[in-house]
C-alpha cells in the first residue's frame, strides 16, 4: 500500500480545521460562545429600552426603579410690576400657585389735594342768569324794603343784581351782586313771607290811590304816575294792568272822557298798525292791546293811545266795558 505524501492532509482529503476535525471543532465552539454572549447583551439592552419606554408613556410621568430622576424645571420669579421671566404651564389637574405677599408690588398713595377755604360770604344761592320761584321771592322781599322798584319776574338779571348790591352795601356786606347764604339770611330776617299778590302783582309799579273821579260808577281809571289802569265799579277795583302812554310829541290827553266806540280787530288808518281790543275815548286815542309794548316794555311809547301789554287782561276788560263807561286819565 502506497502512503500519500501531502502534508497536513487527513484521510478522505478534508483540510485542517474543517468540520469533523479536532481543530475545526474547537473553532466552532469558540464562535458559538461569542454569538451567545452578543445575543445576550443585545437582549438585555432591548429589555432596558422597553422598560424605560413603558415607564414614560402613561397619563402621568413615572420613575422606574434604577432610572435617574430628572431635575425640576426652573422656578419663575417676578420683579416689580414686570411679568415673570420664565413661565410654566400648570398641570391640568393642579391650580397655579398663589403669589406670595412679597411678589405683589406696592405703590405709594397720591396725596389728597388741599381743600378750598370756605367763603366768608357762604355759598352762592342765586346769581345773574338764575331763574325760578326763589328768585321771585328774592325780588318780592327786596321790594318790601325799597331795593326793587318793579314787579317780581322770577329772572335774575342786571336790575336784580343791582338791587342785591344796594341791599348788601347798606347792610355792611360784601357788594357782589350775588345772593349768598349770608345775604339771604339777612334779608329773611328783615322781611316777611311774600303774599300771592306780592309775588305776582298785577302791575309793575304799586297802584296809585284812585282819583276821586273814579270812585263812582263804571270807570277806566288810568294813572300816569303808576303807569297803571284800574277797572273800577262803584269804587271797587275789579282788575289792574300795566299801561304806557304817548311820547312828549304825541302825549296822551288827560281829563275825564267816555268810551264812544269799541273795535275788536281795529287797524290804525294813520300808522297802519294793529290796535286789537280798541276802546276809543278821545278822538283817535284809545285803550288797546300793543304787541310792541309786550315785546319791548317801557323802552317804547305810543302815539297817544293807552297801550296794554297783557293780552289776556285787555281781552277780559274789552268784554266788560260798555259804550258810555267813564274814562279818567290823571
Amino acid at each position: 500500500m502506497i502512503r500519500s505524501t501531502t502534508t497536513g492532509a487527513s484521510p478522505g482529503g478534508t483540510p485542517p480545521g474543517a468540520r469533523g476535525g479536532p481543530r475545526g471543532g474547537r473553532t466552532r465552539a469558540r464562535n458559538r460562545g461569542r454569538t451567545r454572549s452578543w445575543a445576550g447583551t443585545t437582549a438585555a439592552a432591548t429589555l432596558a429600552v422597553v422598560a424605560v419606554t413603558a415607564a414614560t408613556t402613561g397619563c402621568e410621568p413615572r420613575t422606574t426603579a434604577g432610572a435617574p430622576t430628572p431635575p425640576p424645571p426652573p422656578r419663575a420669579t417676578a420683579s416689580g410690576d414686570a411679568e415673570p421671566v420664565t413661565r410654566q404651564s400648570p398641570s391640568p389637574t393642579h391650580a397655579p400657585p398663589s403669589p406670595s405677599p412679597t411678589d405683589t408690588a406696592t405703590s405709594t398713595p397720591e396725596p389728597e389735594p388741599p381743600k378750598p377755604e370756605p367763603d366768608p360770604q357762604g355759598t352762592v344761592l342765586m346769581a345773574d342768569g338764575s331763574e325760578g320761584k326763589q328768585v321771585r321771592e328774592l325780588q318780592a322781599r327786596l321790594r318790601q324794603i325799597g331795593h326793587f322798584d318793579r314787579s317780581p319776574t322770577g329772572y335774575y338779571g342786571s336790575v336784580t343784581a343791582a338791587a342785591v348790591r344796594s341791599f348788601q352795601g347798606k347792610r355792611g356786606l360784601v357788594t357782589t351782586g350775588r345772593t349768598d347764604t349770608v345775604t339771604w339770611q339777612r334779608l329773611l330776617g328783615m322781611t316777611h313771607a311774600p303774599t300771592a299778590a306780592e309775588l305776582r302783582p298785577p302791575t309793575t309799579l304799586p297802584v296809585a290811590k284812585p282819583d276821586k273821579r273814579c270812585m263812582t260808577g263804571r270807570v277806566l281809571c288810568i294813572s300816569k304816575n303808576s303807569r297803571s289802569l284800574s277797572w273800577m265799579v262803584d269804587g271797587r277795583v275789579v282788575s289792574t294792568m300795566d299801561v304806557r302812554f304817548g311820547s312828549q310829541y304825541t302825549p296822551t290827553r288827560e281829563g275825564t272822557f267816555s268810551v264812544f266806540w269799541k273795535s275788536r280787530h281795529h287797524v290804525s288808518t294813520i300808522y297802519h298798525t294793529a290796535m286789537p281790543y280798541a276802546m276809543f275815548f278821545s278822538g283817535g286815542q284809545a285803550v288797546h292791546y300793543s304787541a310792541d309794548f309786550a315785546a319791548r316794555g317801557y323802552d317804547g311809547a305810543s302815539h297817544g293811545c293807552v297801550n296794554v301789554r297783557d293780552e289776556g287782561k285787555i281781552a277780559s276788560l274789552f268784554a266788560q266795558v260798555k259804550t258810555g263807561d267813564k274814562v279818567v286819565v290823571h
